[in-house]
């Protein structure tokens, strides 16, 4: 999905939401920002994505509601339609063994009746203005039109995932299952890992975020979630054609080296593709570009400190 959400720390920013009459087409838009306690306007703003991407984000209330961190910025019109919309959230990146104060920008769209006429382009200095008064280091959004983005900054990463011959399986050490999020136990168990979580690489990952690991283990129906007890950790990988075991990402206060993963989960795989940078692993495998119809792009003085090759777990795509 292009462009999906911004920015801070949970509870570090403070929220001023806001009605102003906007100056576009005649006065006849309203702009709202932090309006996710209004059940009518988050619900447009559902509707707007689903309309544009075809993608369900009322799935969040199934989790416990929106990102607390979430700051929309957006358009509506006199009947209470989101014409048009850019959300910023918190996502703490580790970067190079150092925690990075990172945003994420996502749900941007603009319905079609009301593009070319500068609303997007608004909404862009407004989260931007708003992200860098708050002091984040680094910006990052996916998108399939980094064209748009590279005016404000924005400058494409390439992603690389790692792979290379499956190391040998270790002895099994403790035991496994799967894990539903559709079960309120599961779900629990995942929400405080996630919240207790080591990132699973200190070259390039998320530090803190919950609610995008979620939605990406609902909305893909490939994933699968394996708890480990020894150390207690959720897996998420896939299982690839050609005999491929693909990790995808790891979450526990210990990481579990590649070859033990592989041994809890009874995967004795020819290849493993590594979706993020192996360095707590204990394995290492070959660089090559990441295929995908959508661009990492990042901002910021601490995009300038990233080392290549790098790669966002599938599971913080937002």
């Amino acid at each position: 999905m292009p462009a999906r959400q911004p920015v801070g720390q949970a509870g570090s920013v403070r929220r001023a939401s806001s009605h102003v009459p906007a100056t576009t087409d005649g006065g006849r838009l309203t702009f709202r920002q932090d309006y996710f306690a209004d059940p009518a306007a988050f619900a447009a703003l559902v509707a707007l994505l689903s309309d544009t991407f075809g993608i369900d984000v009322s799935l969040q209330d199934r989790f416990g509601g929106p990102d607390p961190t979430s700051m929309p910025f957006a358009y509506f019109d006199e009947n209470g339609t989101c014409v048009a919309n850019l959300s910023a959230f918190s996502m703490p990146m580790r970067v190079d063994a150092r925690l990075v104060k990172a945003a994420g920008f996502q749900s941007g769209a603009v319905r079609p009746q009301w593009r070319g006429r500068g609303l997007y382009r608004e909404l862009m200095r407004r989260a931007l203005n708003w992200c860098d008064a708050q002091g984040f280091e680094l910006g990052l959004l996916l998108t399939d039109k980094p064209a748009i983005y590279q005016p404000y900054g924005f400058k494409v990463l390439p992603q690389h995932q790692v792979s290379g011959p499956a190391p040998v399986a270790a002895k099994p050490v403790g035991a496994s299952r799967p894990v539903f999020l559709d079960n309120a136990g599961d779900l629990a168990l995942v929400k405080r890992l996630l919240r207790e979580r080591t990132p699973v690489s200190s070259i390039f990952a998320v530090a803190a975020q919950v609610e995008m690991f979620l939605l990406n283990g609902c909305f893909d129906p490939g994933i699968r979630l394996s708890y480990l007890d020894q150390p207690e950790s959720v897996v998420a990988w896939k299982s690839g054609e050609a005999d491929c075991f693909r990790l995808l990402d790891v979450v526990g206060k210990t990481i579990p080296p590649l070859p033990f993963i592989l041994a809890a989960l009874d995967q004795r795989p020819r290849r493993v593709e590594v979706c993020l940078p192996p360095d707590r692993l204990d394995w290492q495998g070959m660089p090559e570009p990441f295929p995908s119809h959508t661009s990492l792009m990042v901002r910021g003085d601490a995009a300038d400190r990233l080392r290549q090759p790098v790669m966002l777990s599938p599971m913080a795509e937002f």
